[in-house]
């Protein structure tokens, strides 16, 4: 027997922050003077994106194909980019740093159904991208996820909890794969060493097969 009843779906706990007729015009907007706009033309998608109420910081690159469900909860920090179809999924809020890398054809979601309601009820969760971070191409960021500070997701990865600061994470779902800056790594290694020889475990120890939670 079908256990799932749509017909019992209802998200009037939600708020999506403008009305109706606000979120209508946005639509429009984005879909015409947005991404029509010329490619060079990253001042008037910043201009757009503030005026309905985006916080976006001085020299951000956002290509014209990117798309931003409710722009009003979104905040992007100064000198990031944004790639071409890159999906900003804001039904919950969405802080970009600064100097991160979204890039093309990757997803921030901060909504989901939860599986284990009946009436498939919505769900909403905020999504960081801290200063530095690189969300490499096609990879799909989760809602309640936060990618730390000079953290990288590679392309294609899902990335389903949290990452460090200073991590590279791979794959589906994505995985520690090592530090980002050599000299970092070098610096963990011989605190390792050290450690080791103290006779006490090291600090990552394990740390390969998990996903910072």
């Amino acid at each position: 027997m079908n256990r799932i009843r749509l017909d019992r779906y209802n998200q009037d706990g939600y708020s999506r922050g403008r009305s109706g007729p606000v979120v209508l015009l946005w639509w429009l907007v984005q879909g015409s003077l947005f991404r029509y706009s010329l490619h060079p033309m990253y001042g008037w998608r910043r201009f757009l994106l503030r005026l309905f109420g985006a916080r976006i910081g001085s020299g951000v690159q956002i290509r014209s194909t990117a798309r931003f469900t409710y722009p009003w909860k979104i905040s992007i920090g100064d000198c990031s980019w944004v790639g071409d179809d890159a999906e900003f999924y804001s039904l919950d809020e969405i802080k970009v740093g600064s100097h991160c890398v979204v890039s093309q054809r990757s997803y921030l979601c901060t909504g989901s159904h939860d599986i284990g309601d009946t009436s498939f009820g919505l769900i909403t969760k905020p999504v960081v991208i801290r200063d530095g971070a690189w969300i490499a191409s096609d990879v799909f960021v989760y809602p309640g996820v936060t990618v730390g500070t000079m953290a990288v997701a590679a392309a294609r990865s899902t990335v389903t909890r949290s990452i460090p600061d200073g991590e590279v994470h791979a794959g589906t779902p994505a995985a520690f794969v090592k530090r980002r800056f050599a000299e970092e790594a070098a610096d963990n290694a011989g605190g390792s060493a050290a450690v080791a020889d103290s006779g006490l475990p090291p600090r990552h120890s394990g740390h390969a097969g998990r996903s910072a939670g």
